[in-house]
């Protein structure tokens, strides 16, 4: 039984990256515990998610998934890997000959993790930092960072960049789990319940600003949360990157004495001013 290595994160790093498997015929395999686990979470949520009722959808024992999977978090760890193969193959050729920037791409990439939320609403609510990546989740993240190399952006404002547009996809994801969650709990939906809310409309004429919006048609017809924001982030990420290059100075230095280096007309870009700087280097990181 694997049940006793739950704890062990270098176990979930084995089964994540196991490779694909064929899968015996019949009889239980983690490809078929993972799937069923994805349904039954589209279904209910990941609140409604565990290993006995995933077991049941299966037709077998809680205690036999344990032969496959060590646990809960293990297997929710698997399922996101596995939606998120959802996501188109990145192909990077012909990117950079055909002039795609970066700002087209990152935005697919926020539109594909958007379509993929809408189908598996749950991946929002998989919280916490200690999250074991896959396969598929690397190879996406991978990709969503490739789109900003090249651009005027540090390495670590990269690296911000695509954490703040992924956090904003999973806080709109959000709002749907809320929202589903609710209508499985009333079996009201969203537009039903707060049509009924007179009592609460006729209290707020006494608030000037709700008013006038109220008035001038603010909510006949609402902004597309998910459209508005994505613009916005995406705007702010170009004014950034057009500040960078606007302000950014392309003179080399030595970086071993802050000499101005020559520029090279072709091939490696210079480093060292000169073979004394670096050797100096070099036995600086040998004494390190």
């Amino acid at each position: 039984m694997t049940s006793g290595r739950a704890g062990d994160p270098d176990h979930g790093v084995e089964l994540l990256w196991r490779g694909t498997e064929p899968e015996p015929r019949p009889g239980l395999s983690l490809g078929r515990i993972v799937r069923a686990a994805i349904d039954l979470a589209d279904a209910e949520g990941l609140e409604g998610l565990s290993m006995r009722k995933v077991a049941d959808r299966l037709g077998f024992t809680t205690m036999s998934l344990y032969r496959h999977v060590p646990g809960r978090d293990q297997l929710v760890d698997l399922m996101l890997d596995e939606v998120l193969g959802e996501h188109p193959s990145p192909s990077r050729a012909g990117e950079e000959e055909d002039g795609t920037g970066w700002r087209p791409r990152l935005e697919a990439c926020a539109r594909q993790a958007w379509e993929v939320r809408r189908r598996h609403p749950w991946l929002a609510e998989v919280r916490g930092s200690r999250h074991l990546p896959g396969p598929n989740g690397v190879a996406h993240y991978d990709y969503m960072l490739s789109t900003l190399i090249g651009t005027a952006l540090t390495p670590s404002e990269v690296i911000a960049v695509v954490g703040l547009v992924g956090r904003f996809v999973d806080a709109e994801a959000l709002l749907l789990v809320e929202t589903q969650r609710e209508e499985r709990r009333s079996g009201v939906s969203e537009q039903e319940w707060w049509g009924a809310r007179e009592s609460l409309y006729e209290r707020l004429d006494r608030y000037p600003t709700l008013t006038l919006l109220w008035e001038s048609g603010g909510w006949d017809h609402p902004e597309d949360s998910f459209e508005f924001g994505l613009r916005r982030v995406l705007d702010g990420v170009e004014a950034l990157i057009q500040h960078r290059d606007e302000t950014r100075d392309e003179t080399k230095h030595c970086e071993e004495c802050g000499t101005e280096l020559e520029p090279v007309p072709s091939g490696r870009p210079r480093v060292y001013c000169s073979r004394a700087c670096q050797q100096r280097a070099y036995r600086k990181r040998k004494s390190a």
